[in-house]
């Protein structure tokens, strides 16, 4: 099994305060995206019971815990439900554990954690997290530009022009999120987002030229930390005996991570501006998203032209 995220990371990202100070949390992992609320399980019943989830507590157990159970039938509840060897307890809206339940969970190492925010809303991000933090990860070799809101990732051979195609977009104005290498994260079935490694975030590679930090050179505005991947384009050298489409009536797709991915093929040629292209694809995926198709009126006002002259 896999060790999972970080329970320091977790805990940094979602602002909580550690209440077991003698457990390390870099050394405590999150296996499961999914949470629990204890009910049934402050009862006694374990049946179908998941381990390796989060154990959140709201204002309803612990007011259950503590007007409906004595000192010692808490104890009982806390040896039970630490005893199973859970990642976490997490106590929303600044409830308070007991030395007692402290002390238990010091001795079964199992943390617990404190947050002042609202059960629910904070369950609810609380998930999100560890979606992103668990999600299966994969790092391609390209480019990814947010343009116009949408993501573009650029791949193809090292030196073809992945590079100056994004800094010429970030000098119209769009926005740089990963350069060389893009982290590659599957959010759920139909999500993949990507973000550049921490050591090159934010940075451009130019032959010729070097390292430059588009951040600096450009400002905050044009660079992203994270963003979701709508389409790709492919650049490959032009070929003159290959066919190309020129119509676009079918979708061509790249497999990232099990998700089908829209994938346009754009052969080079000296004079072409990759960048108005790129421009244009962005527009022309959200235009499509909307339900319109370019390519699909064409071959529709075709059809009805030639049905016209047939009568």
């Amino acid at each position: 099994m896999t060790e999972g995220a970080k329970l320091s990371k977790i805990a940094e990202k979602m602002g909580l305060v550690n209440r077991t100070p003698d457990i390390d949390l870099s050394q405590c992992y999150v296996r499961l995206a999914d949470i629990n609320r204890p009910a049934l399980q402050l009862e006694g019943f374990y049946d179908h019971f998941e381990k390796d989830r989060i154990e959140l507590i709201g204002m309803v157990e612990y007011s259950y815990l503590h007007t409906k159970k004595t000192e010692e039938e808490r104890a009982g509840i806390y040896e039970t439900l630490l005893g199973h060897g859970i990642p976490c307890v997490i106590i929303c809206r600044n409830l308070q554990p007991e030395d007692q339940f402290i002390r238990i969970a010091t001795e079964k190492g199992v943390p617990i954690l404190t947050t002042e925010r609202g059960t629910s809303e904070f369950m609810a991000e609380l998930i999100y997290t560890l979606s992103y933090e668990l999600a299966p990860t994969t790092t391609l070799h390209g480019v990814l530009v947010d343009v116009y809101g949408e993501g573009l990732l650029i791949s193809g051979e090292s030196g073809i022009g992945k590079s100056e195609a994004a800094l010429e977009l970030v000098r119209r104005g769009h926005r740089l999120v990963a350069d060389d290498v893009v982290e590659i994260r599957r959010i759920n079935d139909n999500t993949l987002m990507g973000t550049a490694p921490g050591v090159t975030r934010h940075m451009i590679e130019l032959r010729g030229i070097g390292i430059i930090d588009v951040k600096s050179l450009y400002g905050v505005e044009c660079v992203k930390d994270t963003q979701k991947i709508d389409f790709v384009i492919k650049l490959e050298d032009w070929k003159r005996e290959r066919e190309y489409d020129r119509i676009g009536l079918k979708d061509e797709f790249m497999d990232i991570l099990g998700i089908q991915v829209t994938c346009h093929n754009l052969p080079i040629r000296p004079g072409r501006n990759l960048a108005v292209i790129c421009e244009t694809a962005a527009v022309n995926h959200r235009q499509k998203k909307m339900g319109y198709n370019a390519a699909e009126e064409l071959y529709r006002r075709v059809n009805n032209n030639m049905a016209q002259k047939q009568e």
